[in-house]
This record gives C-alpha cells, sequence and structure tokens, in this order.
C-alpha cells in the first residue's frame, strides 16, 4: 500500500511540473513577440526621423540655415579656444612683482629718560672721560630698561647721540642727556631727544641715503647698453700681450744701444785714436 501511494504521488509532482514546464514557455514567447515589437517600432521610428530630416535638409531653405550654423559653430569653437589663451594666467606670479610685506616688530617698551653721566665719569682720567660716560649710559638703560643678565651689548646707542656726547672732546663730554629709548625683541635701541637743527640735518641726509640704497636710484647705469669689452690679442697665449711685449722689447734694445755706446766710448777713449782726438779738442778749445 505504501508503494502504491508513493507512485500515485510521484505522477501527481510530475504532471504538476509538466504544467508549469508549458506555462512558462508560453509566458516566455508572449515576452519575446511584445518585446520585439517594440524594438521593431523603435527602429522604425528612428529610421522615420532620420528620413524626415534629411529630406528638410535637402529644402534649399534649410540648406543656407544649416550652413551658417555650421559656420557659427566653427567660429565658437575657434573663439572659445583664442579666449582660453588670452584669459589664462599664470598661477604663480613672478617673483620681480611679488611685494614682499615687511614685518614690522612690535615694540615692547618705550620710554624717554634724562640721564645723568657726571657722576660716573668723575672719578676716571681726563682722556677716558668721553668713553666712560657711555658707558654708564648703557648701565642706565641696562637698569632701567630691564635687560637680562645685565648685558650691555644688548644696548644700541645711534650714531647721533654717540657724536653728541663726544661733540666736546674725550675730556669734557656732556654731564646729561635726553634720550628715547625702545625695546625691540630683547635689545634696546637708544636715540637722541629733541635734536639740534645740525642733527636733525644729519639725519635727514641719513635716512636720504638709506632710501636711496634701497631703492636703486644710485645704480642708474644698469639701464646703459653695456660696454664693448676690447679684444685683446695674445697670440703666444703666453698671459702677455703682444703690443706689451713689443713695447717691452722696444725699450730693452734701447738699453742695449745705450750700453753698448758707453763701452765703445770706453774703448776710444783708452785707444791711440781717442787721446789723439781729445787732445786735438782740447787745443781747439784753448784757441
Amino acid at each position: 500500500m505504501v508503494e502504491e501511494n508513493k507512485t500515485s504521488v510521484e505522477k501527481e509532482l510530475e504532471s504538476v511540473l509538466d504544467k508549469v514546464g508549458e506555462a512558462a514557455e508560453k509566458i516566455e514567447e508572449k515576452v519575446v513577440e511584445s518585446v520585439g515589437e517594440g524594438l521593431e517600432g523603435l527602429e522604425n521610428n528612428e529610421v522615420k526621423k532620420t528620413k524626415k530630416l534629411e529630406e528638410l535638409k535637402e529644402t534649399p531653405e534649410n540648406k543656407e540655415a544649416v550652413a551658417k550654423a555650421e559656420g557659427k559653430t566653427q567660429e565658437k569653437g575657434v573663439g572659445d579656444k583664442e579666449k582660453g589663451k588670452t584669459e589664462s594666467k599664470p598661477a604663480v606670479a613672478k617673483a620681480g612683482k611679488v611685494k614682499k610685506e615687511k614685518k614690522v616688530d612690535a615694540v615692547e617698551l618705550e620710554r624717554e629718560y634724562i640721564v645723568p653721566m657726571r657722576k660716573g665719569f668723575m672719578n676716571v682720567p681726563h682722556y677716558r672721560r668721553a668713553k666712560k660716560a657711555v658707558k654708564t649710559l648703557k648701565e642706565f638703560m641696562v637698569r632701567h630698561m630691564n635687560v637680562r643678565d645685565g648685558d650691555t651689548r644688548k644696548i644700541k646707542v645711534d650714531i647721533n647721540l654717540n657724536n653728541e656726547i663726544w661733540f666736546r672732546g674725550i675730556k669734557n663730554p656732556l654731564h646729561k642727556i635726553k634720550v628715547n629709548a625702545k625695546k625691540v625683541d630683547g635689545l634696546v635701541y637708544v636715540t637722541l631727544a629733541d635734536p639740534a637743527e645740525y642733527v636733525k640735518f644729519a639725519m635727514a641726509r641719513q635716512e636720504k641715503r638709506k632710501a636711496i640704497q634701497e631703492k636703486g636710484i644710485g645704480n642708474k647705469e644698469k639701464g646703459k647698453p653695456a660696454k664693448k669689452e676690447k679684444v685683446v690679442a695674445d697670440k703666444d697665449k703666453d698671459g702677455v700681450v703682444d703690443a706689451v711685449e713689443e713695447k717691452e722689447d722696444a725699450a730693452s734694445e734701447a738699453e742695449k744701444d745705450a750700453k753698448n755706446a758707453k763701452v765703445e766710448a770706453k774703448v776710444e777713449k783708452q785707444t791711440v785714436k781717442g787721446e789723439h782726438k781729445q787732445k786735438i779738442a782740447s787745443t781747439k778749445g784753448l784757441k
């Protein structure tokens, strides 16, 4: 009984599978037919469109319009290329045109003092008083401008201030002086406060010279054409110019001729003919 039941179930399954396969085949056939019709319709539409465009282009009015459109497109293409060439800019500017921004150092401390120097140089010999006055000025600045380690090398005295201290000579410097002090990055720059007119004139002249050096106004010769170097002939290639060699040879020959003339004169004096000539000359002189 069990075996008979198995065979009946298997038969039913086979019949179901056959039906499913037949249904799938029918569906595939319908899908293929519908897709084929759709593709044929698309191809037909494209063919129709191309034919219509060709027919439109063949008409005389449309031919002129098409030619104009093609000419414009070509001109646009060329113009775009030219614009790209003209409008293209270098990514990095030239080094000569780039302006470098100067770094401005921040002033840490700025003060004005009347520095007494008389007590500092009174116990020093007369011939060293001006030097001692400058040293006392630096020591004063070290104390009052909070200079680390008490290093007087960090005090930079302006040349006009130094000249003002030394104005009356090494033996009689100023007893006190008014100065301006600025501290920048640990260094103290000391300048003269309330300078006289002649000092102002000297300061203006120094600033003018600095400006000329920075701008390069003094180098006007750069724009002039370069001078042509004279070609020096040196056929021997011994490091000496041929013209110089000729001059040296001529001078040496002249020296040799002079020496030979002296020798000949001495020989003539020592000969009989020479003595005879001398006697004749002396007798002529007596007459």
